[in-house]
């Protein structure tokens, strides 16, 4: 009997070796890079191994993580914590752009750029404890669907990413969200959605204040923006806050450009990925055109520069965690 357990055993084990890690994932090259990378450098004695102390990934969240059409997520809670707000205090709605924003009228907001987009964020955002700004997220994030998809809005992040976060920590890696997202907003779900604690998740953030009222200590959430987590911020967010070089990155837009550069110029084996958005049926297709998640340089240089570009509609048998 138990020769024939072992038998057994000794049977079964290289399915359980073999497994996939990466389900969602198509057989394509950009898998096969990607678990090639990770064997590399996750085996002592391959000449590329790394130590987990420097087994870091970091990743953008719009766009890469989780949807981010018709227009980022964050900014559709601004909009609907305003009306909510305004439906309870009328006079907050102190311009022709807060009014706009509370009727949830984009066209009005992108007219007005950058200004109106701070205008809405300070109304929506500010004067408010970080843990009654969350608590009014996590609200949100129950109730509102998306226009288009009718789905929460948390489960419309990407499947294969799941498995790619999970399947590097599973071999040693730290993952961290680095996005151009709100840091209080994206701490909220990151993770019950990609296993990411708060303490992992970088992002834009405002000013703080300390105030204690009624005897308890507060942190509240001051107007203006104090840092903007894209671009060249990136990975001057990330050396400061890390003090290490990822050797992993992953992006979908030329907001990700500079951190996935500055990652892959590292010594020793480094890995830059791109989310492609190519699939209009299951998804949106958008890069070079966009105004929101605009990919160029990423297409133009990326493939010079080593960085598997994932095309979304070949590479990914499934989207969103939240269907089939």
């Amino acid at each position: 009997m138990k020769a024939a357990l072992f038998a057994t055993a000794v049977f079964m084990a290289p399915c359980i070796t073999l497994a996939d890690p990466l389900p969602s994932w198509g057989t394509s090259q950009s898998k096969d890079r990607i678990v090639a990378f990770v064997d590399a450098v996750t085996d002592p004695d391959n000449p590329d191994y790394v130590t987990p102390s420097d087994r870091i990934a970091v990743f953008d969240n719009d766009g890469t993580l989780w949807a981010e059409q018709p227009v980022y997520f964050q900014l559709t809670f601004a909009m609907d914590r305003l009306a909510e707000l305004a439906a309870a205090n009328p006079s907050i709605l102190t311009s022709p752009t807060l009014e706009a924003a509370a009727k949830g009228e984009l066209q009005t907001i992108a007219e007005g750029g950058h200004e109106a987009l701070i205008e809405v964020l300070n109304a929506s955002h500010s004067g408010i404890s970080v843990e009654e700004f969350q608590a009014s997220v996590t609200k949100w994030l129950d109730t509102a669907r998306h226009p288009d998809t009718g789905l929460p809005y948390d489960q419309m992040t990407y499947q294969p990413m799941v498995e790619l976060l999970r399947y590097l920590r599973d071999e040693g890696f730290r993952t961290y969200i680095v996005s151009g997202g709100g840091l209080h907003f994206m701490r909220v779900f990151a993770e019950d959605a990609y296993g990411v604690p708060p303490e992992q998740v970088l992002g834009t953030y405002t000013g703080t204040t300390y105030e204690t009222a009624d005897g308890t200590p507060t942190i509240i959430k001051a107007p203006g923006i104090a840092f903007v987590d894209d671009k060249e911020g990136k990975p001057i967010n990330i050396e400061r806050t890390l003090g290490r070089r990822p050797i992993l990155a992953g992006g979908n837009s030329d907001g990700d450009f500079a951190m996935l550069e500055w990652t892959t110029a590292g010594h020793g084996p480094r890995l830059g990925i791109l989310i492609h958005h190519t699939d209009a049926e299951r998804e949106w297709a958008y890069d070079r055109e966009s105004p929101i998640g605009k990919l160029v340089d990423g297409l133009n240089k990326g493939p010079d520069m080593g960085w598997v570009i994932v095309d979304m509609a070949q590479d990914w048998n499934r989207i969103y965690t939240g269907s089939e």
